[in-house]
C-alpha cells in the first residue's frame, strides 16, 4: 500500500513539474529561415520584427537597400536575385539600426559591425566550395607577442601534415585588412578550402598558411587597459607607416619564430611567402622589402606603395632592380578595376615596369571585396613555391 502511495505521489509531482515548466517557458514565435538559397538563385531572407516599422535589406550583392515587407505573423522577407554564385557579406537595417542576422551563424568576423554571410553555391562547385576532397586543419594558436601581450594566429596544415611526421613544408604567411581579423581569411576567403581543392587537383603545393592579426595597436590597447586608436587616416602617413613597421617587427620577431618551433615548416627564404589584403597587403610589401633575406615570394592584393614611399624607405628594390629580380621568385599585385585602390595600384604597377622591376599582376572587375580576394588566393597559391 505505501509502495502505490509513493508511486502515485511521484507520477503527480512528475505532471506537476512538466505542466509548470511548460508554462514557463516563453511563448516562441515562428521558425525563421534566412537566408534560403533557391533552386534559380534568388535568395530569400526573413527577419522577425513585428513591432519594426520599416526593416530593409543591404546586400553587397545590391546597389541600394532592398525594402522587406512583413506578414501576419510579424516576419519581414524579401526575395532577390538570382544572385552570381559566390560568398555575400549582409545585414538587416531596422528602422535605420544595422543588425545581423539572428538566424544565420554565418558572420564576418570584424573589429566593428560584424555582418552576416550568405554562400550561393555555383552549379558546377566553384573552388572555395566543400567538395569532396581530403581537408587540412585549421587550429587556433596564441604566441607572446609585443609589449607582453598574447598574439593570435589562424594555422592552416595541409591533408596529410599529421600522418607523416617526417615532412616539412613551406609556409605562406597571410595577412587580413582593415578592421579584419585573423579569421577572416579562413570564414570569409575560405583560403583552407581552397588549398583543399587546388591541392586535390595538383595546382598548389601543399603549405602551411599562417594567418595572423594585422591590428598590433589595438591589441596592445584590448591587453593592457587602454583605448583602441582610431585607424589611420593617411594610408601612407607617418602612423600608418609606424603601425606596418610594429607588425613587421611582430611578425619576424615573434610569430616565424614561434611557427618554426611549433610546426614543421621548411625554414629558408625561398620556403616563406608572404601576402595580404589592402592594409595587409601594404604590410606584407614593407614587411617584405625591408626583410628581403626573410621572403622569396611577395604578393600585394588591393594594396600598393607609392614611388615617394619607395624612394623614401626601400631604395635599394628599385635602384638595383636586377637584384631584386634575382632574389625574388614572385612580385604580385592585383585590383578590381572598380577598387577605390585602383588607381594607386596601377600607379604602383606602373612605376615598377618603369624601374624594371619584374612583377605578376591580374586585374579583375568588381570592387574591394573578398570576392576578389579569394581569386587572389586561388591564382597566386598556385604558383607559390614551384621552381
Amino acid at each position: 500500500m505505501n509502495q502505490q502511495l509513493t508511486r502515485r505521489i511521484g507520477l503527480f509531482w512528475a505532471v506537476f513539474c512538466l505542466y509548470n515548466g511548460a508554462m514557463a517557458q516563453p511563448p516562441r514565435g515562428p521558425l525563421v529561415v534566412s537566408p534560403q538559397v533557391n533552386a534559380d538563385k534568388t535568395v530569400t531572407f526573413r527577419y522577425q520584427a513585428p513591432q519594426a516599422k520599416a526593416v530593409e535589406l543591404s546586400a553587397q550583392f545590391e546597389k541600394a537597400s532592398v525594402p522587406m515587407t512583413k506578414d501576419a505573423q510579424g516576419i519581414w522577407s524579401a526575395t532577390v536575385g538570382p544572385v552570381k554564385p559566390d560568398i555575400y557579406p549582409y545585414n538587416f537595417r531596422v528602422d535605420g539600426i544595422s543588425v545581423m542576422d539572428p538566424a544565420n551563424v554565418a558572420f564576418f568576423p570584424n573589429e566593428r559591425f560584424k555582418a552576416s554571410l550568405v554562400d550561393v553555391p555555383g552549379d558546377t562547385p566553384l573552388i572555395h566550395a566543400l567538395r569532396d576532397v581530403p581537408h587540412g586543419s585549421i587550429n587556433y594558436e596564441y604566441y607572446p607577442s609585443m609589449e607582453r601581450t598574447t598574439g593570435s594566429v589562424v594555422v592552416y596544415t595541409p591533408p596529410g601534415y599529421d600522418q607523416n611526421q617526417a615532412k616539412k613544408y613551406p609556409v605562406y604567411y597571410l595577412i587580413s585588412g582593415t578592421t579584419d581579423t585573423e579569421e577572416t581569411f579562413f570564414k570569409v576567403g575560405k583560403t583552407n578550402l581552397i588549398l583543399d581543392n587546388l591541392i586535390a587537383e595538383g595546382k598548389a603545393k601543399p603549405m602551411i598558411i599562417v594567418m595572423p592579426y594585422g591590428n598590433i595597436a589595438a591589441r596592445v590597447s584590448e591587453q593592457t587597459g587602454g583605448q583602441k586608436p582610431a585607424d589611420p587616416t593617411v594610408r601612407d602617413g607617418a602612423d600608418a607607416v609606424k603601425r606596418a613597421n610594429d607588425f613587421t617587427t611582430d611578425l619576424v620577431s615573434n610569430v616565424i619564430p614561434y611557427v618554426e618551433k611549433n610546426y614543421r615548416a621548411i625554414a629558408n627564404r625561398e620556403n616563406r611567402a608572404i601576402g595580404g589584403f589592402s592594409r595587409g597587403g601594404g604590410q606584407t610589401l614593407r614587411a617584405a622589402f625591408s626583410n628581403m633575406d626573410k621572403f622569396a615570394w611577395v604578393c600585394a592584393y588591393s594594396s600598393y606603395l607609392s614611388p615617394q614611399e619607395m624612394e623614401r624607405s626601400y631604395p635599394t628594390i628599385v635602384s638595383n632592380a636586377g637584384n631584386t629580380n634575382k632574389q625574388l621568385k614572385l612580385l604580385w599585385v592585383s585590383v578590381g578595376s572598380d577598387d577605390f585602390l585602383y588607381k594607386g595600384t596601377v600607379e604602383f604597377m606602373d612605376y615598377l615596369k618603369a624601374k624594371k622591376v619584374n612583377y605578376k599582376s591580374l586585374i579583375t572587375g568588381g570592387g574591394h571585396t573578398w570576392m576578389n580576394v579569394k581569386t587572389y588566393v586561388a591564382e597566386t597559391t598556385s604558383l607559390l613555391f614551384n621552381p
